[in-house]
């Protein structure tokens, strides 16, 4: 790989996996999960239209089009997003990288259960079912000081949702020309989605300092929007398999990230979980037993695509 794409991906990971820790310091400065969510699709937004009108490429005019984004920008953005913030209100920044890590588990599980994946060969069956054995050993559900609480299950239905995403967009959203201005326009659905839902949630900012306004400014401009654009850079530079290895990296930059600036203390259970669940995601993706379809290069807005390892925060 030429160095410039190296850089490339080391930088994307970094900013990616980074995402958990700007989440986590929003949080604990007094930003909500929704006020979180709609910034960060908002600043995303911002960023993908600048290099989308550099490159005279326009948001999408056909109704369909929009249609399809509505959908796709509540299962792959709004959603997730909200989810994020809402498990990391009582989950470490580290762990939940580490259960972002099984998306494209359950994108290859409902690829199996909808038909649309190939068939799994020895590698691949025993990935999925070595993926799952670490999930469990990161929630150990037979603890009481295991993760089986609400917030783990948040992030856990936040990787769900991103592999509904990667389905649909795959069928209905791809291949159309205009990455970046199709992305732009599904961070800036999924903004009108979160802002629909602000007043259900707490629209206060009494207990908001500087270092919350910093923390989801620097996720929504580059953990949301700068992410996409590399990611679609090196895509095209060196192609979806390649790209797809900088999701193993993720789940270690957010656990080293929170022990570094959190002070998060990550357990031998929750680390052999990691290890276990990163194996059984790198035998998914074995050549010999096809990785499976590249539905979502270069994805729509703001999901990591259905043959990565993660889908970031």
């Amino acid at each position: 790989m030429p160095l410039a794409s190296t850089l490339r991906m080391a930088v994307l990971a970094l900013l990616w996996g980074s995402g958990f820790l700007w989440i986590k310091l929003a949080l604990n400065h007094g930003l909500s999960p929704l006020q979180i969510t709609v910034t960060r699709c908002a600043l995303g937004a911002g960023v993908l239209l600048a290099p989308a009108l550099a490159a005279r490429q326009r948001l999408p005019r056909d109704r369909r089009v929009w249609g399809h984004l509505l959908v796709a920008a509540f299962f792959c953005n709004a959603l997730p997003f909200a989810l994020f913030s809402i498990g990391e209100q009582t989950v470490d920044s580290g762990t939940a990288g580490v259960l972002n890590a099984t998306t494209p588990l359950w994108a290859l599980l409902l690829g199996l259960l909808l038909g649309t994946d190939r068939p799994l060969s020895p590698a691949r069956l025993t990935g999925l079912l070595l993926g799952f054995a670490g999930v469990l050993l990161i929630f150990a559900p037979w603890q009481r000081t295991g993760l089986m609480t609400g917030g783990a299950l948040a992030l856990l239905g936040a990787a769900v949702s991103y592999a509904v995403a990667f389905a649909y967009m795959g069928r209905h959203l791809t291949g159309r020309g205009a990455p970046l201005a199709v992305s732009a326009a599904q961070l800036l659905t999924a903004t009108g989605w979160t802002a629909l839902a602000l007043p259900a949630g707490n629209p206060g900012t009494a207990g908001v300092d500087a270092t919350a306004l910093v923390a989801v400014t620097v996720l929504g401009i580059f953990g949301t929007g700068v992410t996409f654009y590399l990611n679609y850079r090196l895509i095209e530079d060196e192609g979806a398999t390649s790209a797809a290895t900088v999701g193993y990296l993720l789940p270690v930059v957010s656990v080293a990230l929170g022990a570094l600036f959190l002070d998060e203390r990550v357990g031998p259970r929750v680390i052999v979980g990691m290890v276990v669940v990163l194996a059984g995601v790198a035998l998914t993706r074995q050549r010999g037993g096809s990785a499976g379809r590249t539905p979502v290069r270069p994805r729509p807005a703001a999901a990591p695509v259905a043959d990565r390892p993660v889908v970031r925060s």
